[in-house]
């Protein structure tokens, strides 16, 4: 019989690390204002600006989203719902970035639309053999764990960005009505 390869395993593992990390970090500029980042004020006060309605409440949830989502994917850890976590909240991220188009050297939706991808296919493909989810018998690991976790997270970013867009065309008439547009 021949060994299993390593390879698909530490190729999860660097994608985990790399996704999760990244993640985790800018999640933590979100909560904590850790590498230069806003912390819960400065963030609520940046979706506040960007049509996140309530700015607070949106400021602790996409903190949640980001290093919660991605201190799970880099451990391996109930990978389903980190991987829907962080593609929940780059599916509003890319929202603020799609006017700008698809890259993001104009400010588009180029790099929140990789993480939400590496997200979605790390929730669905699973962590791999080097990870605490395969140490717990992959308990939080199930196949069924990853489609609910999609559909539940999936579905709560699509209200979240529906509502922002109805706030942002409700500031936008009231904004012609000052004007007398």
């Amino acid at each position: 019989m021949e060994a299993r390869s390593r390879r698909p395993d530490l190729g999860l593992l660097a994608l985990r690390l790399g996704v999760g990390s990244t993640l985790a970090a800018h999640g933590a500029q979100k909560l904590f204002g850790w590498f230069g980042g806003g912390g819960i004020e400065g963030t609520a006060a940046g979706m506040e600006a960007m049509g996140f309605r309530p700015s607070r409440p949106s400021a602790v949830l996409a903190g949640l989203g980001e290093t919660g989502g991605g201190v799970l994917l880099a451990l391996g850890l109930a990978t389903p719902v980190g991987g829907a976590a962080a593609a929940s909240t780059m599916v509003a991220a890319g929202a603020v970035h799609r006017p700008a188009g698809f890259f993001a050297t104009a400010g588009g939706y180029e790099y929140t639309g990789v993480l939400g991808l590496a997200g979605t296919a790390l929730a669905i493909a699973g962590p791999g053999r080097y990870s605490v989810d395969h140490l717990l018998a992959d308990r939080f690991n199930r196949p069924w764990m990853a489609t609910a976790a999609l559909a539940l997270l999936g579905g709560a970013a699509v209200a979240v960005v529906a509502r922002r867009e109805q706030a942002m065309a409700a500031a936008a008439r009231e904004g012609d009505e000052a004007t007398g547009a």
